[in-house]
């Protein structure tokens, strides 16, 4: 799980998940899932820490049963490697970097997440090499 995905991300970062741990969760990706989470790191991660330094992500991969242990999307493209959720220290910075990602990279979908529960706030990415839909949604309320 030490293997490295692209130049500053590697795999186990991109699965790591307390919620796996606590519950026991089994949230290793096959092989393919894996080359779709390189895909993200290189396209779009790399891209977005050449220009703000060292970013942490809060989500990556999801196995399906973390995924519904965490509440996520039936369809979540965390379950295909495709996305991560990004910690943004404010605000500011959030914006920064959501237009970083919508000018500079060939994302499918990024969301600027706002919790109406938390009050957290965090960026949601994916990136697929089938699709560039390239939705981009600066105000998305999340459970």
């Amino acid at each position: 799980m030490n293997e490295h995905l692209s130049e500053h991300f590697t795999l186990r970062e991109m699965c790591q998940s307390g919620t796996a741990i606590r519950k026991g969760i089994n949230n290793t990706p096959d092989w393919k899932t894996v080359e779709r989470l390189r895909a993200l790191c290189v396209n779009v991660l790399e891209p977005l820490r050449r220009r703000f330094g060292v970013i942490r992500i809060t989500s990556g991969y999801r196995s399906e049963a973390l995924n519904i242990a965490v509440g996520g999307a039936p369809h979540s493209q965390h379950m295909r490697g495709e996305a991560a959720d990004i910690h943004v220290s404010s605000m500011e910075v959030g914006r920064k970097m959501y237009e970083f990602i919508r000018l500079n990279t060939q994302f499918d979908q990024l969301l600027f997440e706002h919790s109406t529960k938390s009050g957290a706030t965090w960026i949601h990415v994916s990136y697929s090499e089938l699709f560039a839909r390239k939705q981009a949604i600066p105000y998305y309320k999340a459970a």
